[in-house]
């Protein structure tokens, strides 16, 4: 038989998760579908070691415990978590929606989906021989700082995640180089500020453009000054993290028996954060409306909003409370 459920969560990073713990505080019955291999989306995969800092009540979390904290709230509930499975069908029928994935199908009233910015990979170094020295002595993300203790590392990109490893890797390292192609970073003030009272040595505006290994086993970085004429310069370096930012692919949803409405290929929604589908919903980072900030503490507070809209219509006549101090846990 078909499994029911009144709520499916397509994507189980921090938005969906949070979405997954209110929908339990509402007794609805809820399933849960990540298609990596364990819960955290893109904070969990790419970025444990990097410190948070827009979670109310934390001054700063890293994403691993960010992750594992919400893991244990999770436990509260009897929800349904599957992972390692990719929705790649939704289907509309009279009792809402079919889901499918490549190990089955299941029932749902409705659907929040939560995928963030879709599958998700980095975008490479555009230096010839840079394959060479993928996951041995190039990264495209810090999972491990430990990795790097002693070393000599550079970090390359202008952006938030950039100057967040630079400073991450500051304490551990045995130095940092923050690279960057021009000579302003685009990261929030405040991280640039820290950046500047750092140890970091930022080094602007310069491109990388040859990757070459020494015979001590380090790593000889070729460097091209930007917007004038001046000779190529060298540094030696242990790793080189490579930070300029993912593509992401929304392509799975097109596959999808619904269409919903989009805008700057991201879901359109509205202030219930529904779709342009009755009974499906959008959030976090790939849902969009205007004002709308691509923040976890934003997508944290668009769950409650999806789930109690969901609620409301599934379910008339079973009033939730408004504040979820209001309701009360099963011992």
């Amino acid at each position: 038989m078909t499994e029911s459920y009144d709520i499916t969560i397509v994507g189980g990073g921090p938005v969906g998760m949070f979405a997954a713990f209110y929908a339990g505080m509402h007794n609805a019955k809820t399933q849960v579908i990540e298609s990596l291999s364990e819960l955290g989306g893109q904070v969990n995969a790419l970025y444990p070691e990097k410190t948070i800092l827009d979670v109310a009540g934390f001054p700063g979390i890293t994403g691993r415990d960010l992750i594992a904290g919400q893991r244990e709230q999770l436990k509260q509930f009897p929800l349904t978590i599957k992972t390692g499975e990719s929705v790649t069908n939704v289907t509309p029928n009279v009792d809402g929606f079919l889901i499918t994935t490549p190990k089955g199908t299941s029932q749902t009233r409705a659907v929040i989906v939560a995928v963030g910015n879709g599958a998700f990979k980095p975008r490479k170094l555009n230096v010839a021989n840079a394959d060479n020295f993928a996951g041995k002595q190039l990264f495209y993300s810090v999972r491990d700082l430990e990795k790097f203790r002693g070393h000599r590392v550079m970090v390359a990109g202008g952006g938030d995640a950039a100057i967040d490893q630079a400073l991450m890797l500051e304490p551990v390292a045995k130095s940092v180089t923050l690279l960057h192609r021009r000579a302003q970073f685009r990261g929030l003030a405040h991280m640039v500020d820290l950046l500047h009272d750092s140890t970091v040595n930022v080094k602007t505006p310069y491109l990388i453009r040859n990757l070459q290994a020494t015979a001590e086993g380090a790593l000889d970085v070729t460097l091209k000054p930007v917007g004038v004429d001046a000779e190529m310069v060298h540094q030696v370096i242990d790793d080189l993290v490579v930070s300029y930012g993912f593509t992401a692919d929304h392509s799975a949803l097109a596959a999808w028996d619904v269409a919903m409405a989009e805008e700057r290929r991201l879901i359109a929604v509205d202030r219930q954060m529904a779709t342009s589908v009755p009974g499906i919903y959008a959030i976090g980072d790939g849902a969009t409306y205007p004002g709308k900030e691509p923040l976890i503490a934003v997508g944290y507070g668009e769950a409650p909003i999806a789930v109690q809209a969901i609620m409301n219509t599934i379910f008339p006549d079973r009033r939730g409370p408004v504040h979820s101090t209001s309701i009360t846990l099963k011992p």
